[in-house]
C-alpha cells in the first residue's frame, strides 16, 4: 500500500496559523518553525500521518501570489527553518506536502517585472497569457492581461510556454532535493492546462517514489484530472457540499447519492476528503445543530477516501467568511497551549484522537469496499468490507433516539463498538521485543546469503578457468559452448544470490499495532445487527468471527 492510501492529513495555512503579517514588505523576515514543529507533535497526537502545509513560498499577502518559488516566505522562516521541519516530521512517521501554485505568480515575480518595464521587448512577455499593449488595467500599467478569478494581482501563467514549464520543473526539482517533501497540492488545477499537469506527473514519478500529486478542484468529473497519467487525486467538494447539507437538511440521501456517485466515476481513485479547508467555512459554523459535529465526523472518517482535518477544527473552533469577501476569521492565529487540555476535556478533539487511531489501525476503513447496507432520511448505515471483517459505521441524525436493524454483509459472530472499547498502546518492552527480533531475522539472513553468494563465486571462478583452459587446448567448439553456459548460468545465480544479500540487509521493522478490546455493545439477531443510537450520534462497529 502507497503511503498515501493510508493517510490522515492536517492541513495547515501557515500565514494564518502563525498569526504573520498581512503584507510582506521583502525586507522583514520573522520565524515560526517552532510553533510549526509544536504543531507537528499535535498533529501525530491527534492521529494524523502527514501534513499539507500551504501557501509556504515567498509572496506578497495572502500566500498565493508568488514572488520566489525556490525561497520559504520570509514571514514564516528560512529554508534551513523548513527542511528542518520536513526532517523532523519524516523521523515522527508524519509526510508533508506542499502547496504548488502554478497557474499564477504575483505581481512583483521577476518575469512580470520585466514584461512592465520592457513592455514589447520583454524577453518574458510570452510568459503570460493574453498581454495586451492596447489595454491598461487598475495598476496603469499600460496593458493588460489574463488573471485568476478576475483578479489582477494574480497573473495568469502561459503554462504551454516551454521556459514557464521548465521554471516551475526546475522549482520541483528544488523542493524535492532541498526539503524532501512528499507530494504537492496544485493550487486551481480546475484550470490548468492538462497536458501541463500529465508533464508534472511523469516529473515527479522520476523525482521520488511514491510522490503524490493532489490538486483543487471543486465542480466536475473529478476523473478528467484524477487518473493514472495526472494527478492521484483532487479535493472532493461534492462530498463536502453533501455532508453540512445532508445533517442541516435531515437527508442522508443527498450523502448516500454523492459516495456512490463518486464511486461510479472515480471508481478505486482516492479523493481528498475534508469537512472544512482555508477557502470554505468551518464546519461548527455551518453545521445549523452543533450537535451534528460529532456524528458528522464518524461519519467523515469512515467514507472512501483520504480523510483531512483543517488546523483549529479539531477543538471546534468557528469561522465564518466576511462581509468585504475576507477569508481572515477562517484563517485565524492559534496558540497551541491554548488547547492544551483539549484531548481529555474536549469531546470533539478526544473523538478525532480515536478515529485517527481506528482509521490507522484497522485496514477495513482503507482496502475494505463500501456497501450501503441502511437509509433514511435521519439514519445512515455503511459498510467497509474485507474478507472476513467489516467495520459498520451508524449514524442518527434525528433528535430522538433510534434502533437501527442492519443486514451484516458478512457472516460474524463478534461485534465490537470501536469508539467504546478500550485502546492499548505496545509497551517499550513490545517494542523493543519486535526490534530485536527483526534485527535477528536481518543477521541470519544476511549470513546465509552471504555464504550462497561465496560458494558461487567460487563455483564461478573454477569454470571460468576450465573454459580458459578448453581454449588454450582448443576443445571442440560444443564442449567450450556448454561450459560457457554452464559458467553464464552460474554468473546469473551469483546475481540473483548477491541481489538477496543486500534485500536481506534492508532493515525492515514494523511498528506493533495497538489493540483493541471492549465487550459487544450492539447485538446481533440472526444476519441482522441491531445499533442503538441515542439522539444526533453515531458509531463504528466491528464485526469479524472470533
Amino acid at each position: 500500500m502507497k503511503w498515501y492510501e493510508n493517510a490522515i492529513f492536517y492541513h495547515i495555512y501557515p500565514l494564518g496559523l502563525c498569526g504573520c503579517p498581512k503584507q510582506n514588505d521583502g525586507v522583514t523576515s520573522e520565524n515560526h518553525f517552532d510553533e510549526l514543529n509544536a504543531w507537528s507533535k499535535h498533529v501525530k497526537k491527534i492521529g494524523c500521518n502527514a501534513i499539507y502545509i500551504g501557501p509556504l513560498f515567498e509572496s506578497v499577502g495572502h500566500g498565493y501570489e508568488t514572488t520566489d518559488y525556490k525561497m520559504v516566505d520570509r514571514r514564516l522562516g528560512t529554508n534551513d527553518d523548513f527542511r528542518q521541519f520536513v526532517t523532523n516530521c519524516h523521523n515522527m512517521g508524519i509526510r508533508v506536502i506542499v502547496d504548488g501554485v502554478f497557474n499564477h505568480v504575483g505581481r512583483n515575480f521577476f518575469a512580470f517585472q520585466d514584461l512592465r518595464v520592457n513592455r514589447e521587448n520583454s524577453r518574458y512577455r510570452d510568459w503570460f497569457c493574453n498581454v495586451n499593449f492596447y489595454n491598461n488595467n487598475e495598476y496603469n500599467d499600460g496593458f493588460s492581461y489574463d488573471n485568476w478569478g478576475g483578479y489582477n494581482l494574480l497573473v495568469k501563467l502561459n503554462q504551454r510556454n516551454p521556459e514557464v514549464k521548465e521554471h516551475i520543473f526546475d522549482a520541483i526539482r528544488f523542493w524535492v532535493k532541498e526539503f524532501d517533501i512528499d507530494g504537492i497540492r496544485l493550487d486551481a488545477a480546475d484550470v490548468l492546462d492538462h497536458g501541463f499537469m500529465q508533464d508534472i506527473r511523469n516529473l515527479t514519478n522520476t523525482l521520488k517514489e511514491d510522490f503524490w500529486l493532489m490538486g483543487e478542484v471543486i465542480h466536475g468529473n473529478y476523473s478528467q484530472w484524477a487518473n493514472n497519467e495526472k494527478l492521484h487525486s483532487v479535493t472532493n467538494y461534492e462530498l463536502h457540499k453533501a455532508l453540512y447539507s445532508g445533517h442541516n437538511d435531515h437527508n442522508f440521501f443527498e450523502i448516500a447519492h454523492s459516495i456512490q456517485r463518486s464511486l461510479d466515476i472515480n471508481h478505486d481513485t482516492k479523493l481528498y476528503t475534508f469537512v472544512d479547508n482555508h477557502d470554505v467555512e468551518r464546519i461548527a459554523t455551518k453545521l445549523n445543530n452543533k450537535a451534528h459535529l460529532l456524528p458528522l465526523h464518524v461519519l467523515f472518517y469512515g467514507l472512501p477516501g483520504i480523510p483531512s482535518i483543517y488546523y483549529g477544527s479539531e477543538f471546534g473552533i468557528e469561522g465564518k467568511k466576511e462581509k468585504n469577501g475576507s477569508d481572515d476569521a477562517i484563517r485565524p492565529a492559534l496558540s497551541l497551549s491554548d488547547y492544551a487540555n483539549a484531548y481529555e476535556t474536549n469531546t470533539l478533539t478526544n473523538l478525532i484522537c480515536k478515529l485517527g487511531r481506528i482509521h490507522q489501525q484497522f485496514q477495513e476503513l482503507t482496502m475494505g469496499r463500501y456497501q450501503q447496507l441502511h437509509l433514511t432520511n435521519r439514519q445512515f448505515a455503511y459498510g467497509r468490507i474485507l474478507d472476513k471483517s467489516a467495520v459498520i459505521v451508524a449514524s442518527n441524525n434525528d433528535d430522538a433516539p433510534s434502533e437501527l436493524w442492519i443486514r451484516m454483509p458478512i457472516q460474524a459472530n463478534k461485534a465490537v463498538d470501536l469508539l467504546k472499547a478500550d485502546y492499548k498502546e505496545p509497551s517499550e518492552e513490545e517494542l523493543q521485543k519486535q526490534k530485536d527480533a527483526a534485527e535477528t531475522s536481518i543477521r541470519e539472513k544476511s549470513q546465509a546469503a552471504m555464504k550462497n553468494v561465496l560458494t558461487l563465486t567460487e563455483k564461478l571462478s573454477k569454470e571460468v578457468k576450465a573454459i580458459d583452459n578448453s581454449l588454450s587446448n582448443k576443445e571442440e567448439l560444443d564442449v567450450i559452448q556448454t561450459s560457457a553456459k554452464t559458467a553464464y548460468d552460474t554468473l546469473q545465480s551469483t546475481n540473483e544470490a548477491f541481489q538477496a544479500l543486500l534485500h536481506a540487509q534492508d532493515i525492515q521493522i514494523s511498528t506493533p499495532k495497538a489493540s483493541f478490546q471492549g465487550d459487544c455493545q450492539v447485538r446481533m439477531e440472526g444476519d441482522q445487527l441491531v445499533v442503538k443510537l441515542d439522539a444526533n450520534q453515531a458509531t463504528m462497529i466491528r464485526i469479524f468471527t472470533e
